[in-house]
C-alpha cells in the first residue's frame, strides 16, 4: 500500500481557521500508520498585505473588512473559539485584541524551512498570536519564538534585520495564487488534491485515507 504523503499547506499566521486547521490536520496524521511518511511544507498566504506595522483592533478589523456588525462578529469569535477548543488549541481572542501584518513571519518560515523546523516554527507562531496575544510583527518578539521552536536567536535577527527570503515570499505566494488559492487554509496532498477550510480531524482522516488508497490503485 502506498505510504506516502506529501502535504504542502498554504496558511497564514493571523488566520483562525489555519490554526484550526493545521490541530485538525495533525490529529488525523497521528491516527495514520506508523509507515506512513509525510513530507509536510509551509507556504505563505497573507490575509492582510497591507496591514500597517502597528496592527488594527481586531473588532474594528474585521467589522470593517467583512461588512459585519460587532454582534456577528463576536459570535463568529465564540464559534471559532468552540471550534479551536475542540481540536485542542486555545484562542485568547477579544475585541481588542490586534491583528498584525505578518510579511516577516512568513520570512523566518521560510528561513526555518532550510533548518528542518518549518512544521515547529509554525506551531509556536500560532500559539504565539491567538492564545497568548504575542505581536508577531515584532521582529524581537519573532526572534524570540525561533529560539522557543529550537532555532538559533542571533541568526533569526540576522535575517529579519535584512531583506533574505523577502522575494521568496512573494514568489510564493504569487505561484499559490495563480494555481488558484484564494483562501486559506488550502492543503494540497500528492501535488493533486485539495482539502479547503479548517476541517475536523475526520474529514482530514477519511480524505487523507481515500487519497493513499486511490493513489495505491494506480
Amino acid at each position: 500500500m502506498n505510504n506516502a504523503l506529501k502535504i504542502d499547506f498554504v496558511s497564514d499566521v493571523v488566520c483562525p481557521w489555519c490554526a484550526i486547521g493545521l490541530a485538525g490536520l495533525n490529529i488525523a496524521l497521528e491516527r495514520l500508520t506508523p509507515e506512513t511518511h509525510v513530507d509536510f511544507t509551509v507556504h505563505p498566504f497573507e490575509l492582510n498585505p497591507d496591514m500597517p506595522a502597528a496592527g488594527q483592533e481586531q473588532l474594528e478589523h474585521i467589522t470593517e473588512k467583512y461588512g459585519i456588525t460587532a454582534d456577528q462578529a463576536r459570535i463568529n469569535r465564540e464559534q471559532i473559539r468552540a471550534r479551536a477548543a475542540a481540536v485542542g488549541f486555545t484562542m485568547n481572542r477579544d475585541d481588542a485584541s490586534r491583528v498584525y501584518n505578518t510579511f516577516d513571519a512568513h520570512r523566518l518560515l521560510a528561513w526555518a524551512k532550510e533548518k528542518n523546523a518549518q512544521a515547529t516554527l509554525k506551531l509556536v507562531l500560532l500559539k504565539a498570536y491567538f492564545s497568548d496575544g504575542k505581536n508577531i510583527a515584532d521582529r524581537n518578539v519573532l526572534a524570540e519564538l525561533a529560539r522557543q521552536a529550537g532555532l538559533d536567536g542571533a541568526e533569526a535577527d540576522e535575517v529579519l534585520a535584512s531583506d533574505r527570503f523577502a522575494q521568496e515570499v512573494k514568489e510564493e505566494e504569487a505561484l499559490w495564487a495563480q494555481r488558484g488559492i484564494s483562501s486559506v487554509p488550502a492543503v494540497i496532498v500528492n501535488d493533486r488534491y485539495l482539502i479547503s477550510g479548517g476541517q475536523p480531524p475526520e474529514v482530514f482522516e477519511e480524505q487523507l485515507r481515500a487519497i493513499l488508497a486511490s493513489d495505491e490503485r494506480e
